[in-house]
């Protein structure tokens, strides 16, 4: 029987065509139940989906993995996407004016969660850039089976899958081994793997370490400051940017076995971080060791494919004073201040995807995730005494999610997909308590309270695509994604001056005390994009994608007043501060962020001497603000672009590349945010492949710019930071000045 084609003016669907979508409603009830026997979900593989990534090329991946030991690095370069300033390995992406957990951040599949107050252990820097083989990032309308507990962009970060030897080659083994160095901040690294496969079986291990010293700014940067005393216990050179030293080492082992329609994986990996100072943090990393293990199975059927996986991760974090600062704070006799978080993340994903026919996939998944965290401060003297400071208690954040997504090809030309995801996230906090009386009335207060909290959030996505022809393409997507708030923004309780600083995730010096009264964020995304090119997709391509975003219940920060414990700097001074740092309440208000992203590409042919030249470029803006008090976001991108001049011949490529960024003058002046110059920086870089062997060469910020990025944070890298007023408000974390690098790869 030959099934009627869908046809562009008719006023009716087929039949035919709602069985799809009764099958994606029914089986939201059904994967609920299959959460009992389930496990996760792997990226779905259906030939041009409707939803496609943006992704980093394998050359642009081996450029940047010489140049230092941050993963999330390895991003930059999408359309819209940059970076907010953290530690050296910490930085946490940002895209559209979203970050940290606002965007949903994978690795390998994983959903880890930060366990401390500043956010100092992101799920990227529990990976090594050496590692890394794959990067795509959903952008505007972001598909359900993707997305979940978040409001933004969603980022896949892969490791390289398994090998095995092909039919009757018996076994193969084969490794890696690399170095890296760049001379600003004497960052040097080192990274080795090896790989002992069969037919059936794969082996392979990875380690590697980073480390650097403080990097220096472009040109004399000098912190203004108390003089003396009040110095760290080394004074740090003219230009020298405090607390931007880091160390880390990691390593894992991986265990496959193909079967001839399955795939069954497990990998254990360690992380070990002696120390990761921040100079936007009042306070340094000092430990942070973390152990996972992630396990994972796929299957084929003559239905479609069927994908797990389950994973446990623990960490062990904590902070204190790195050598850079030093505790004066109150006149108190204290030398450190530490402070201690214990995490564990336990995590479970089931999915399917269903061919209902040549033209129908349906995609249904559950996903279970389970989080603990306790945060807490031993007594150290100085008015820390003689308690112990309970921060987060007995933290409790849990997760189960269903999904159904249908995937509709009605034509050559058109393909559509609708999505619903359900979630319910349940936290919840034990009861607290201060170093000693003077945080009795805060403490009493919140432990007097139900702190239970239950949120059953809706999610939904709609997307088509249109390709008239072959030299374009148009998109337009639909979403309406939620966000349950984190255990800091809820449940941190002390309206105390010290305890509120060591509650920072923007990394802005100031500090920030819960509302466990938050609402979950819901933002309503409408995107489109526009996607021109020649026939082949070689010669030349460009592509625009307007977007906005309103968002109900953003969750942003009020000025405090009205504090009730001693040592309470919630006042009345506190409102009306400027040009100092404040403190603040999380509090929910309707926001609303819009901007574009444009991209493309031309090749400028090939000639005998220069071989074959390409020009790339991208160009976004990103705007915020907060609709109750028109105040602008925290943290968002002004005006920037990228301009690549690419040459390639024979073994050698390399890229001459132009950052241009605008000043930043739109700005939150609630958290009294520093505005920023605009900028010019020139990169370069190069490669020479020969053989099994690979030289990248390049060098950074060529003609030495002085520069703040607009994310970069405040600077209180240096001195007393732990005093309100001690250490200098008006600075920015500058930037980094001219850098060379040199990486060298061999494979076996």
């Amino acid at each position: 029987m030959t099934r009627p084609t869908f046809r562009r003016n008719s006023t009716s669907i087929p039949a035919h065509r709602l069985a799809p979508l009764c099958a994606l409603l029914a089986a939201l009830p059904f994967s609920a139940l299959a959460q009992e026997s389930a496990l996760p979900a792997v990226t779905v593989n259906a030939p041009a989906p409707a939803a496609r990534p943006l992704q980093s090329t394998p050359e642009a991946l081996a450029e940047r993995r010489a140049a230092g030991g941050d993963t999330a690095a390895l991003l930059q370069g999408i359309p819209g996407l940059s970076l907010q300033g953290a530690g050296g390995i910490s930085s946490l992406p940002s895209l559209h004016g979203m970050a940290d957990d606002r965007l949903r951040i994978q690795l390998d599949g994983m959903d880890l969660v930060s366990s401390c107050g500043n956010h100092m252990n992101p799920p990227l820097s529990y990976v090594d850039p050496s590692r890394v083989s794959a990067v795509r990032v959903f952008t505007g309308t972001t598909p359900v089976s993707v997305g979940g507990d978040s409001i933004g962009a969603s980022i896949q970060v892969e490791t390289a899958p398994p090998v095995f030897a092909s039919p009757g080659q018996g076994h193969i083994t084969s490794g890696e081994v690399g170095a890296w160095a760049r001379s600003n901040g004497n960052a040097v690294g080192a990274h080795a793997s090896a790989t002992y496969a069969t037919e059936q079986l794969s082996l392979r291990y990875d380690g590697s370490t980073a480390q650097a010293d403080n990097y220096h700014a472009a040109r004399a940067f000098k912190a203004a400051g108390p003089a003396g005393a009040d110095k760290p216990g080394r004074i740090l050179a003219g230009d020298e940017v405090g607390s931007s030293s880091y160390q880390a080492r990691n390593q894992s082992l991986s265990l496959a076995f193909r079967g001839d329609d399955s795939l069954l994986g497990l990998e254990v990996g360690m992380q070990d971080v002696p120390y990761q100072n921040f100079p936007n943090q009042r306070m340094d990393m000092t430990r942070n060791d973390s152990t996972h293990v992630n396990l994972r199975y796929q299957r084929s059927f003559a239905w479609g494919e069927l994908q797990a996986r389950a994973w446990h991760e623990q960490t062990r974090h904590s902070m204190d004073f790195g050598p850079d600062k030093q505790y004066l704070y109150g006149g108190g006799a204290a030398t450190g201040m530490p402070m201690d978080t214990r995490g564990s993340t336990s995590g479970a994903k089931l999915s399917g995807d269903i061919a209902l026919s040549a033209q129908d996939t349906l995609r249904v998944g559950a996903e279970a995730l389970r989080y603990r965290l306790d945060d807490w401060w031993m007594p150290s003297g100085g008015g820390m005494a003689p308690n112990i400071f309970r921060n987060i208690a007995d933290g409790q954040r849990d997760r189960l999610d269903v999904y159904g997504e249908w995937e509709a090809r009605w034509s050559p030309a058109w393909v559509s997909q609708i999505g619903l995801r359900s979630s319910h996230v349940r936290s919840n906090s034990g009861e607290v308590q201060g170093y000693n009386a003077s945080y009795g009335a805060d403490a009493a207060a919140f432990n007097a309270t139900d702190r239970s909290r239950s949120d059953q959030n809706l999610d939904f996505s709609a997307l088509a695509r249109y390709t008239p022809n072959e030299t374009s393409s148009y998109e337009f997507g639909f979403s309406r994604k939620t966000r349950s708030p984190n255990l800091y923004e809820r449940f941190a309780w002390s309206t105390g001056g010290m305890a509120m600083r060591m509650v920072n995730l923007a990394g802005d010096g100031n500090g920030y005390v819960g509302n466990p009264n938050l609402l979950p964020e819901t933002a309503h995304t409408l995107s489109a994009t526009a996607d021109w090119h020649d026939a082949s997709g070689q010669r030349w391509g460009v592509r625009l994608t307007p977007w906005i975003s309103q968002v109900h219940n953003y969750i942003d920060a009020k000025r405090c007043s009205g504090g009730s414990g001693m040592m309470s700097v919630c006042n009345a001074a506190n409102l009306t501060a400027q040009q100092k740092f404040v403190y603040l309440r999380f509090a929910n208000a309707d926001a609303r962020l819009w901007g574009f992203d444009v991209s493309g590409f031309m090749d400028l042919g090939r000639n005998d001497w220069l071989g074959a030249l390409r020009l790339d470029g991208a160009l976004s803006q990103t705007r915020g603000r907060n609709r109750d008090t028109g105040d602008g976001l925290y943290n968002t991108m002004p005006l920037n672009a990228r301009l690549a001049l690419t040459q390639q011949s024979g073994a050698w490529s390399s890229t001459a590349e132009v950052l241009l960024v605008a000043a930043k003058t739109r700005v939150s002046a609630e958290r009294n945010e520093l505005a920023t110059a605009g900028y010019g920086l020139l990169n370069l870089r190069t490669s020479y492949q020969w053989q099994n062997w690979r030289l990248d060469l390049g060098v950074d910020n060529l003609f030495d710019r002085f520069y703040a990025h607009p994310q970069s944070g405040a600077y209180v890298g240096q001195g007393a930071t732990m005093s309100g007023t001690a250490v200098p408000w008006g600075v920015r974390v500058p930037g980094m000045g001219r850098s060379f690098h040199a990486g060298l790869t061999m494979k076996f």
